[in-house]
């Protein structure tokens, strides 16, 4: 028993590759507060790749390629398709995505189809285009369809980008990226998953989280909205109605 393992050991030796590069990075923000006067906010993403821990090597030897993927918390999205019947648009479709992200940003040190194939970039969620095509219920085709149209439509709202050329090598091994998150970006925690490439192969990883959330009157409220919904309703209807009155009376004298 003890020769088969140690055959086993030397046989998975020869079979894995040695990981011989780490990454090591880190983020400027590990919290990002909301506040009525917020308009956005500029991250900075730093690394250096170096020799794996452990290792003889005092350098590593590149050319590098690193690929920052930034998603936002998940959440149940429906897409609806209208059309035109008798006059009226109606919604006639819709297709459910399950733990779909609310935020989504690519950063890479180059065209994407130049670091990698498209398989690697799909198989690990790289392309926006890879969150639409997990299965659905609905079948493949209205998948890709409706997946289409919501990541379109989350484009256009700055939720979700691919910056290609985003990733900066200040030397060899160091580089340097930089985002600037929409004054919409959905509260929540959020994660950096950086890849380290060389040759269209991924020999590094690693993942930060950083979190946005509400402060002050504006956390309040979320809260409120939240946890005790019907109380939330009626004080806004009652608001209303006093903010209606109160127009009234200004306009009437």
């Amino acid at each position: 028993m003890t020769r088969l393992c140690a055959l086993l050991a030397l046989l998975l030796a020869f079979v894995l590759p040695v990981q011989a590069e780490r990454l090591i990075s880190t983020l400027s923000n590990d919290t990002i507060e909301i506040t009525s006067s917020f308009d956005g906010e500029r991250m900075t993403f730093f690394g250096n790749i170096a020799p794996a821990a452990g290792s003889e090597k005092r350098y590593v030897e590149g050319p590098f390629h690193v690929i920052v993927v930034i998603l936002g918390p998940t959440q149940d999205r429906v897409a609806r398709r209208m059309t035109h019947n008798f006059g009226v648009w109606l919604n006639t479709e819709q297709v459910t995505f399950s733990k779909f992200p609310s935020y989504f940003h690519v950063l890479s040190s180059d065209r994407l189809r130049e670091i990698t194939d498209v398989t690697t970039l799909t198989s690990n969620f790289i392309l926006p285009e890879s969150h639409a095509m997990v299965p659905n219920q609905a079948g493949w085709w209205e998948t890709m369809v409706f997946g289409r149209e919501i990541i379109r439509l989350m484009t256009e709202e700055g939720l979700f980008g691919v910056q290609e050329n985003g990733v900066n090598f200040l030397s060899d091994t160091f580089y340097s990226a930089q985002l600037t998150l929409p004054a919409n970006a959905p509260p929540g925690p959020y994660i950096a998953q950086t890849y380290v490439f060389k040759d269209g192969e991924i020999i590094a990883r690693k993942s930060e989280g950083f979190a946005v959330r509400k402060i002050g009157f504006e956390r309040f409220l979320a809260q409120s909205a939240t946890q005790y919904p019907l109380l939330y309703g009626l004080a806004c209807v009652v608001l209303a109605l006093f903010t209606g009155w109160l127009g009234g009376m200004i306009f009437r004298r």
